[in-house]
Order: structure tokens, then C-alpha cells, then sequence
């Protein structure tokens, strides 16, 4: 199979995986932002692609969950979903792929580099999120800070070690068997 088909098909699959695990959240009753698995699938994204179909893959998650496709949290979709209080993480997701696949590319794919610029990838999303989530309640950066990162800052600390490992697992399993994707 042509590289350039090889890619898109691997885009493809991260942009499904994506909506897949988007589906395991865990609605918590003193924030509007739920516990979910989609940034493992996001940060997975930006260590298998290239930047482009990195990029490309989450935009195209994005549009098809604006397009109301229920491949959002809780099978749900839609323009109001982005327009929400969690709509700025989702629309974090692109740039997060981006910059893992960035910096992996300089930085190099062990444990410790996909490490680094996985937690450069969280910040994105909380920079993002937070500023959609003082957007839709009127609150201040303080109490949007403490009900849309605080609360999570532990448990996304553990999928970024998790997807870390992952990622290195992945990206060797795939060379042995000569189906890289990124730039090495």
C-alpha cells in the first residue's frame, strides 16, 4: 500500500479511535467537565502521525461531531456540544495532536520525550478548555481553574505516563513490522 494511503488510512483509525474512547466518561457532580479517555486517543494521534494527518485526524473528529455524528462524549454531537462547556477541550484536540507529533519528531519517542510533550499537549487543552468554559459560565480564570483542570490534573497525569508507554510500545510494534507513519 502507498505511504501517503497508508497514512490516511492510520488517520482514519485514530479520528474512529478517538470517538470510541470518547464514549468512556465518568460525569463528576461538582464540575460541568466530565472524566473522559479521548485525550489518550488525542495524544496517541500526535505519537503515530506526522504533524499534518495528526492535525488533520482530530480536525476531522471535530467537524464530524460539530456535524452532529454522535462521536462525542455520551454519544452526542453537535454544535452546541463545541459551543459548551467542553467545547473548548474538544476543540483543543487538534492542536494537541499537533504539537505531540511536533515535538516528537525533534524531541525523539522514549518514554521520558513523549512524556514531556504529551504534558505540552495537556497544557494546550487546559489553556483551550478554560478559556471556553470562563466563556460559557461567566466565571473568572480562579473557578474555572478549579472546576475544569484541578480536579484533573492527576488523573490526566496518569494517562499521559499511560499513553507515554503506549505510544513507545506502539511506534515499535509498528516499525518491526514496517508500517510507521511518522517522521522518524
Amino acid at each position: 500500500m502507498h505511504t501517503k494511503t497508508r497514512r490516511l488510512v492510520m488517520a482514519a483509525l485514530c479520528t474512529a479511535i478517538t470517538a470510541v474512547f470518547a464514549q468512556i466518561i465518568i460525569p463528576l457532580p461538582f464540575t460541568l467537565v466530565p472524566f473522559s479517555m479521548s485525550i489518550v486517543a488525542v495524544f496517541l494521534t500526535g505519537a503515530l502521525l506526522d504533524a499534518k494527518y495528526a492535525f488533520a485526524s482530530q480536525v476531522v473528529y471535530v467537524l464530524l461531531g460539530a456535524a452532529g455524528l454522535p462521536v462525542f462524549g455520551g454519544f452526542t454531537g453537535g454544535i452546541g456540544i463545541i459551543a459548551g462547556p467542553t467545547g473548548g477541550y474538544i476543540l483543543a484536540y487538534p492542536l494537541m495532536a499537533l504539537a505531540v507529533a511536533f515535538l516528537s519528531s525533534k524531541w525523539g519517542k522514549s518514554f521520558w520525550k513523549f512524556f514531556v510533550t504529551m504534558t505540552v499537549g495537556l497544557g494546550i487543552c487546559y489553556a483551550v478548555g478554560v478559556l471556553q468554559l470562563m466563556i460559557y459560565t461567566g466565571n473568572g480564570i480562579v473557578s474555572s481553574l478549579m472546576g475544569g483542570v484541578v480536579p484533573f490534573i492527576f488523573t490526566d497525569m496518569l494517562k499521559v505516563a499511560l499513553s507515554s508507554m503506549m505510544a513507545g510500545a506502539l511506534n515499535r510494534a509498528l516499525s518491526q513490522a514496517k508500517l510507521t507513519f511518522s517522521i522518524m
